[in-house]
């Protein structure tokens, strides 16, 4: 049942007619619920109204796999223009990259151009970048790329997957170069042979790489939507006398409304993860196919309070 389901929804990410009518009619689809707009202009009203709720925010423009130099070249002017107007509004907001819109899957030496290009022009603006992590069989590329680019710039981050073995690992090598690290779940479908399957090893895992990061000193991004890891986080911080500016929780824009309205009330840092582009059809239906457990995830996360 659910390989048919992941064939199902990748099936409906590429329908280039749904594709259509979604970018027509994508506020009647929900669009309004998972992005912030089809334009960073359009987001920046929304970004405006979450800053002043005391939310932070990290924005994706929407686009992966990219195969195209030219394509990749057009989202790192999108980058670029983005980082140029949070400067000009003043908005309290990072930028988060998925390296495959800017070629990875083409060239490394395409991608650490194009991330020059963005972090420098970051850097002049005080912005921090994350490097999103995306499947396994480009996390070492990923990694790399991150150590790299972390010799010449001290803003950027990147994401550590709980899911996966290798973690514990990745956030031990990358220490040395004192990580702002984002840490998460997990939600693509891996194999047996590389992430582990059981939901618990997986939330013990996160804990784990929570407390090691924590502990060592290093800026932490705690990203979940999950109660149970909110509250282990801040049980041990409490502990271990941590202050509260030296990590953050992030969530994706939509899901628990009221329990980072909480959180903020409670004095703790919430980041909300703010997609924004036409490409939200296929970004939706991807996180559907990527875990078909998202499906109720998402509806519960839109509807919940």
């Amino acid at each position: 049942m659910e390989a048919i389901s992941k064939r199902f929804f990748l099936y409906l990410s590429y329908n280039k007619a749904l594709d259509r009518m979604a970018k027509r009619w994508g506020s009647k689809f929900g669009a309004n619920k998972i992005i912030g707009g089809q334009t960073f202009s359009q987001a920046i009203p929304l970004i405006t109204q979450l800053n002043q709720e005391g939310f932070q925010v990290t924005v994706d423009h929407l686009g992966e796999f990219v195969d195209s130099v030219d394509d990749a070249r057009e989202h790192v002017r999108e980058c670029i223009e983005s980082l140029m107007a949070i400067a000009q509004h003043q908005l309290e907001t990072e930028m988060s990259v998925k390296l495959t819109s800017l070629g990875l899957d083409i060239s490394r030496d395409l991608v650490l151009e194009h991330m020059e290009l963005i972090l420098s022009k970051a850097k002049q603006y005080g912005i921090t970048v994350t490097l999103d992590m995306e499947d396994s069989s480009r996390c070492p590329a990923i990694l790399d790329i991150y150590k790299t680019l972390r010799q010449k710039y001290d803003n950027v981050g990147t994401v550590i997957q709980s899911y996966l073995y290798r973690s514990d690992e990745d956030v031990e090598a990358l220490q040395q170069f004192s990580p702002y690290l984002r840490l998460v779940k997990g939600a693509y479908k891996e194999s047996g042979k590389v992430a582990f399957p059981e939901k618990q090893k997986v939330d013990e895992n996160l804990k784990h790489l929570i407390k090691k990061q924590l502990l060592n000193g290093h800026y932490t991004a705690v990203a979940s939507h999950d109660e149970a890891i909110i509250d282990y986080t801040i049980g041990l911080v409490k502990e271990h006398n941590i202050s509260n500016d030296r990590f953050e929780f992030q969530m994706l824009y939509g899901m628990r409304n009221q329990l980072q309205a909480d959180l903020v009330k409670k004095g703790y840092t919430v980041r909300i993860y703010l997609p924004y582009g036409e490409d939200w059809y296929g970004y939706f239906m991807r996180r559907l196919a990527e875990r078909p457990a998202n499906i109720a995830f998402a509806l519960k996360g839109i509807f919940s309070k």
